[in-house]
């Protein structure tokens, strides 16, 4: 299907250097069959290297990496260097593209098995063999990978901010936050952060561009620790208010009434809404001794 989108063609016309050999089907079943035998909760795949150079295909020859290989491998992490020719193949994308939960270096991890798979094309510069691990995770749950996505703007009509900001979280942001900054020129400008999953940039990056002025954006990731939280309610004697609980190592490091509550109980019983955190608190914390 992704061959004939390209060629605009009928699918039943379509010919595929390598999907159509034997041994690719081969690949592709066993494949499938192998990772649904091992029953592995997370796959991680290295950034795919795709070769360099020219690949002879039906239509001619075609840059690595080939048209429906490229097109497979959109939102997957991959780079060229080093070996000329083709080192992933149709087949290969697909593959990886359809398992992989995301791209980056080895995880932490304690190994418990591991396999080697040797093509039989003998390339210079690097060894031909896909290698395989499997292990149990060793990383703290409570840390995760994110993107963080920055630019400058000083040159937006100030309204438009607030659209920015809905759009992006919409489009699956994890926290969207303006600084006042200086530029050049000494123009006052606004610095715009994005914290979001990885896999979450292209989308993004697009709402940015569309929605803003900006003509270009930084990337970067880091490592993040969450918290464990969980909301529980308490009875006060203006009514019921959640409260979220921020636990580490067991331990409770925060407790936090729900703001929207306080501030609907606050109208309703004509108190503040510092009276009504406080309420909550105090309820909980009573709870809590008892228990």
């Amino acid at each position: 299907e992704v061959e004939a989108s390209i060629h605009q063609m009928p699918v039943e016309e379509v010919h595929l250097h390598e999907v159509g050999a034997l041994d690719s089907i081969i690949d592709i079943v066993g494949a499938v069959h192998g990772l649904e035998w091992l029953n592995a909760e997370m796959i991680v795949a290295s950034p795919l290297n795709v070769g360099s150079g020219t690949v002879s295909c039906a239509h001619g020859e075609f840059p690595v990496p080939a048209p429906a290989t490229a097109q497979l491998l959109e939102n997957a992490q991959i780079y060229s260097s080093g070996v000329q020719g083709e080192l992933v193949t149709p087949t290969g994308a697909l593959l990886v593209t359809e398992f992989a939960s995301s791209y980056g270096p080895l995880p932490d991890m304690c190994v418990k098995q591991i396999g080697y798979g040797a093509g039989e094309r003998d390339q210079k510069g690097s060894p031909n063999v896909l290698r395989l691990m499997i292990g149990d995770s060793t990383a703290d749950t409570s840390m995760q990978r994110v993107l963080v996505m920055e630019c400058e703007i000083d040159d937006m009509n100030p309204e438009l901010f607030g659209v920015l900001m809905d759009r992006l979280y919409d489009g699956g942001a994890l926290d969207v936050f303006y600084v006042p900054v200086q530029m050049k020129k000494s123009r006052p400008g606004t610095l715009v952060t994005i914290i979001a999953a990885p896999d979450r940039r292209e989308v993004l990056s697009d709402i940015v561009f569309r929605e803003s002025t900006t003509i270009g954006l930084r990337f970067s990731e880091m490592t993040r620790e969450c918290l464990g939280r969980s909301t529980t309610t308490v009875e006060t004697r203006v009514g019921p208010v959640r409260v979220k609980v921020a636990q580490r190592g067991g331990r409770i490091v925060n407790v936090a009434p729900e703001f929207e509550d306080c501030v609907r109980l606050a109208t309703s019983g004509g108190l503040s809404v510092k009276e009504v955190q406080a309420l909550a608190h105090k309820a909980y914390l009573e709870r809590s001794s008892n228990d």
